[in-house]
C-alpha cells in the first residue's frame, strides 16, 4: 500500500474568512496559510492539525466543481486527502483494483500532484491522492 498519512480533511465553507474565525478564533487554531487558486476557482485556508491539516474551501466561482457542490448539498465534509509516495503507481495500482478514478493523469494542486478517486468507488467520500513536491 502507498498510503503514507492522512494529509488533510476539507470543509467546503460559504466565506473563508468567517470561517476562519471560528476555527481561529473559537477553537484556537492557527491559520498556517491562505490562498486563491484561480486555475481551480477556489480560496482556500490551511489549519495545522498535529501531522496533518484541515482545509477549508470557498468557491470563488458557483459555477466550478466545488461551487456546485456548496450549492447542492451546503457548507460541510467535501474530501479526504491521502498523502502517496507515488501518484502515478498508486493510481495505476488504485485503477487495477476496480477504483473507479475521476482523473485520468495527476494534476496539480496547492502542495503537490493530485488526483480524485469517485465517491462511488469510496462509499460515499471523495479522496484525493496527493504526492507532495
Amino acid at each position: 500500500m502507498r498510503v503514507k498519512r492522512v494529509d488533510h480533511i476539507a470543509i467546503v465553507v460559504q466565506n473563508l474568512d468567517e470561517a476562519l474565525g471560528v476555527y481561529r478564533d473559537r477553537l484556537g487554531m492557527e491559520v498556517a496559510h491562505t490562498e486563491t487558486i484561480a486555475e481551480q476557482d477556489v480560496k482556500i485556508g490551511f489549519l495545522p492539525v498535529g501531522d496533518s491539516e484541515l482545509e477549508l474551501l470557498e468557491p470563488i466561482n458557483p459555477e466550478s466543481g466545488i461551487g456546485r457542490y456548496l450549492a447542492r448539498r451546503g457548507e460541510g465534509l467535501h474530501h479526504i486527502c491521502l498523502e502517496v509516495e507515488s501518484i502515478e503507481e498508486t493510481m495505476a495500482e488504485f485503477k487495477a483494483a476496480g477504483l473507479q478514478l475521476i482523473d485520468e493523469r495527476p494534476r496539480q494542486g496547492a502542495n503537490g500532484k493530485i488526483a480524485f478517486i469517485h465517491p462511488k468507488s469510496a462509499h460515499g467520500v471523495l479522496i484525493e491522492l496527493l504526492q507532495r513536491e
